[in-house]
């Protein structure tokens, strides 16, 4: 046993995050004699990962709101609480971390009658270090929250909520039982795919799986059946036997919708289909994860991949490292747009390439996003400053207690995706909370921005930004490639450029070798013949040598805001 036993992933306890939901069983000796078993999901909080939160939900009856004593109700407790609703689950309130010195219980507990309408005697007061209510939070998820519903007599009916892949088992699907029971040695159908295969093992979720007989309804557990393709295998899918199918499939979780778009390039083209099959393996570890074939001039052959935000950009290239041993390339990320041509077809923009040159282009329009910021009165102004830098509009400013507001904006998806979330908590010191839903697209003015290496444009670094900010962007990307580029013994002319136009240039001076080093003493003429000669090779070089781009400057050149 160890501490964050459930956060098993090395990222998960160095960032003191939750990224993937975790399904446990768990037996409840109550004291009335009776032992009652518990499964239970621990969820993500963040975001960047509210897919997980709502698989988790879709798979429960009763869910746990956890508000910390010290920093109130957050914005996504909020997101996550309505999602919880919608699904009509049983809501259990509880204040956390009642023991530390800056616990302000009566805030909070306000805040939550406000919220959920509840009784303040239905509001458990708990600590996670002390233990305190631990007892309590027992004996009201045995009394407040229904039993599973289902029949374990009718046909087999079960809902696929998560999976992972084994080197030698092969998929390991975690399932919860709606109706009907499942049994070793069964012949079962995956209604989505269409696939049968035999049951080779069955068992529930503990700190390690445990093998049982069967999974009878209203259980929780996972099923081997051989299965060693990944693709066979989809999160959301019902499970039923072949000769006895149910009517029906489970009302599962809608389709996850990427917000954010970035092409993952294998360092070296060998390394291809190794960087597939690791990620179609992390897929279904992580269902929110899209990703499709794309060629680039610069790097090669790779992916396009969709993620639910930065964060889950960054944690996705950390575990292909970590966990697959894919060492890769991530070209600039940008979120989805609508253009529209000068014929009147409307299509999809998923990366720069793809933007016509403007005299084909009628119009784009940009995701916009509905977002909701909680903080402190303190920080009210410098929170106003950064979202209407990012070309925000205020919608409404509610108080939800006198130390506590809520401000609520409609902006761009775009001006949040690069490091919106870090420079609200900076700002704030870490009290503002922040989360989003969204909204609709809007026309907006968007350029193409090209950076050229002696006028060869890289496409990898290309970006689709708003023409109001095309000019710092080009600018900062120029002065950071300048710092990152290894000098050549020519001049490397690095350039910002929009269509024809140039906007911004750094220059790379070229590596100085002393050719004149052997002469000693003599005519002046002859330095000067030798300068000369250099100077013609110089620009033969110029016209046929390759400025390669290391990787790290592709990583680094993303991180424009930071010195």
């Amino acid at each position: 046993m160890q501490a964050q036993a459930l956060d098993n992933m090395d990222i998960e306890r160095e960032r003191g995050i939750t990224i993937k939901s975790h399904a446990i069983q768990m037996k409840f000796p109550h004291r009335s004699g009776e032992v009652f078993t518990m499964n239970l999901i621990d969820t993500p909080g963040h975001v960047d990962f509210s897919y997980e939160v709502s698989r988790s939900i879709a798979a429960c009856e009763g869910a746990l709101l956890l508000v910390d004593a010290t920093q109130g109700i957050q914005a996504q407790t909020i997101s996550n609480l309505y999602l919880a609703v919608d699904h009509d689950l049983e809501i259990i309130p509880i204040i956390n971390k009642v023991d530390m010195d800056s616990a302000d219980v009566d805030a909070v507990a306000d805040q939550i009658i406000e919220l959920l309408g509840c009784k303040r005697e239905d509001i458990i007061l708990a600590s996670g270090k002390t233990g305190i209510g631990i007892d309590e939070i027992f004996e009201a998820v045995v009394t407040r929250i229904p039993p599973p519903k289902g029949d374990p007599d009718a046909p087999l009916q079960a809902m696929i909520f998560d999976s992972m892949f084994n080197s030698y088992r092969g998929v390991i699907a975690y399932l919860r039982i709606m109706n009907g029971t499942l049994r070793k040695g069964d012949t079962v159908l995956f209604m989505n795919t269409e696939k049968f295969v035999g049951v080779e093992e069955v068992g529930i979720l503990r700190m390690a799986n445990v093998e049982t007989e069967s999974l009878a309804a209203g259980n929780v557990g996972y099923v081997i059946t051989g299965i060693k393709v990944s693709k066979e295998i989809k999160v959301g899918d019902t499970l039923t036997h072949l000769s006895r199918p149910c009517s029906e499939g489970v009302r599962g979780f809608e389709d996850v919708k990427p917000m954010v778009f970035a092409g993952i390039y294998p360092l070296d083209n060998d390394d291809f289909a190794d960087l597939r099959d690791s990620l179609e393996k992390l897929q279904l570890n992580d269902a929110s994860l899209i990703f499709e074939p794309e060629t680039s001039v610069a790097l090669g052959f790779g992916f396009r991949c969709g993620f639910l935000g930065m964060l889950h950009l960054e944690i996705v290239q950390e575990r292909l490292t970590r966990e697959f041993d894919q060492d890769v390339i991530t070209t600039v990320p940008n979120v989805p747009y609508f253009a529209t041509d000068t014929k009147g077809v409307r299509f999809q923009v998923h990366q720069p390439n793809e933007l016509p040159e403007s005299n084909h282009l009628e119009k784009v329009e940009e995701p916009y996003i509905y977002a909701q910021v909680i903080t402190k009165p303190d920080y009210i102004g410098t929170i106003l400053n950064l979202c209407l830098d990012r070309r925000g509009n205020l919608q409404k400013q509610n108080y939800l207690s006198p130390n506590r507001v809520e401000l609520t904006f409609h902006m761009p998806l775009a001006e949040i995706v690069f490091d919106f979330y870090d420079r609200l908590k900076s700002i704030s010191r870490g009290y503002a909370s922040f989360d989003y839903h969204l909204l609709d697209y809007r026309p907006t003015d968007l350029v193409r921005l090209d950076i050229k290496l002696n006028g060869e444009p890289v496409d990898a670094l290309s970006a689709l930004v708003h023409r109001s900010k095309a000019e710092y962007v080009g600018r900062r990307m120029c002065e950071k490639l300048k710092g990152l580029l290894p000098k050549q013994q020519f001049v490397i002319a690095i350039q910002a450029a929009i269509g024809g136009k140039i906007i911004a240039r750094e220059t790379i001076s070229a590596m100085r070798k002393d050719v004149t080093a052997k002469c000693y003493g003599g005519d002046i003429s002859r330095k000067r013949k030798l300068l000369e000669k250099q100077k013609e090779g110089k620009k033969k070089m110029k016209q046929f040598g390759n400025v390669e781009v290391p990787q790290e400057a592709f990583l680094k050149v993303l991180k424009l805001n930071e010195d």
